[in-house]
């Protein structure tokens, strides 16, 4: 009995309400008493034990939110990282979870000497013993590229290392572009148990179409897992919103019109918890003799794609799969794909929404055609600015 004067005790503390209390006192009037003793004893054991790991899930962070987030924003994977959280009293969470965006960096990224990925491509083809973190991101990306028929090609890393999209550097050589082209193949990627290695010795991987998008859902899942019921993660263009608003609303994440100098908004979107990833021909690029010049390269001319569609925003569970479908989005097209990237059997202008409907974790898009045509699909809440 002393047990249960400290679980009511507890109970009321934590919210548990009366009508849950007056549900476990019918269920007794249904057995004997020495029967009901020990039920009640067992559900008082198994609640105050329930009550005692609360707090090691929350990690000390209290379960107050406010209406403006604390937030903290660090330069890492070339762009501007921001994490905001609702949640009081979490700022040593906070420095965490950007200090496990940098470890993250330093393992998938292909600039950074030591790390994973600059270890598989400057091994000549040896085999390399890898995390598992970037075996997990390694393997997604060929599945994307499978996906795709080769259009998303992670052993496109020599290609990219060619171009320089501030513009100092101009276009890349034709025998330059040529010899990377020979490089890339995703079928190349060898993997066997912990280890990679390339078949092309030449080659390099360039995860960088990706690793956004997997290191947001693994900071969402750091978030998660200490607590924290309210948050946003955003990793230059990679929106991950986490639980609901403290005031119940939606979240609201506004969309970028293309080529705007004012950084422009074509529309709203409102979602619940998310990832909303936005790809374009916009975002990165430089003008060489009038002519523009983007950062999606085709991993078949070596030069920048061309397709109808400038702006890709996908919305989903899983940011790692926006990041890829974004992309793949833009390199096929929403009406008129390039030929070589339909697979037997689909027709061209319904590719990209084939692949965004095999992925569970699709929500819906908003594409934007060349023409400027604003086209939706999925299951998204998409407010449109005139």
């Amino acid at each position: 009995m002393h047990i249960l004067r400290t679980l009511r005790k507890i109970a009321s503390v934590s919210g548990c309400s009366r009508d849950t209390a007056h549900l476990f006192s019918e269920n007794m009037r249904l057995t004997s008493p020495r029967e009901a003793v020990r039920n009640q004893t067992k559900k008082a054991w198994a609640l105050l034990a329930m009550m005692l790991l609360l707090p090691l899930l929350l990690l000390g962070c209290p379960m107050k939110q406010q209406v403006e987030p604390i937030s903290e924003t660090r330069l890492m994977l070339n762009t501007f990282c921001t994490i905001s959280i609702y949640d009081e009293g979490c700022g040593d969470i906070l420095a965490a979870t950007l200090d496990l965006c940098a470890e993250y960096e330093a393992l998938l990224s292909m600039t950074v000497e030591s790390s994973d990925v600059w270890n598989i491509n400057h091994a000549k083809g040896k085999p390399v013993a890898v995390s598992p973190q970037t075996m997990e991101l390694i393997r997604a990306g060929l599945e994307y590229g499978e996906l795709s028929n080769g259009m998303f090609d992670i052993t496109i890393g020599r290609l990219s290392s060619l171009w320089d999209f501030t513009g100092q550097s101009g276009v890349p050589a034709d025998t330059d572009i040529a010899f990377a082209l020979t490089t890339v193949d995703y079928k190349q990627v060898i993997l066997e148990g912990d280890f990679v290695r390339l078949g092309n010795t030449d080659a390099w991987i360039d995860l960088g179409g990706i690793a956004k998008g997997y290191i947001a859902d693994k900071l969402a899942e750091y978030l998660r897992e200490n607590g924290i019921q309210a948050a946003v993660i955003d990793l230059g263009g990679n929106i991950v919103t986490v639980g609901e608003k403290p005031d119940g609303s939606l979240w609201r994440v506004g969309v970028t019109k293309p080529f705007s100098e004012r950084n422009d908004l074509i529309g709203i979107l409102e979602t619940t918890e998310a990832s909303i990833v936005s790809s374009g021909v916009y975002e990165r690029m430089f003008e060489h003799n009038g002519l523009r010049y983007h950062h999606i390269l085709d991993p078949l001319t070596g030069m920048p794609v061309r397709s109808n569609t400038v702006g890709a925003t996908i919305v989903s569970v899983s940011s790692m799969d926006g990041d890829a479908l974004s992309t793949i989005a833009i390199l096929l097209g929403l009406d008129s794909p390039n030929e070589s990237a339909a697979g037997e059997g689909w027709e061209n202008e319904s590719v990209i929404i084939k692949i965004l409907e095999q992925y569970p974790s699709y929500i819906g898009a908003v594409f934007v055609t060349e023409n400027g045509e604003v086209v939706q699909h999925g299951g998204i809440e998409f407010e449109i600015k005139n």
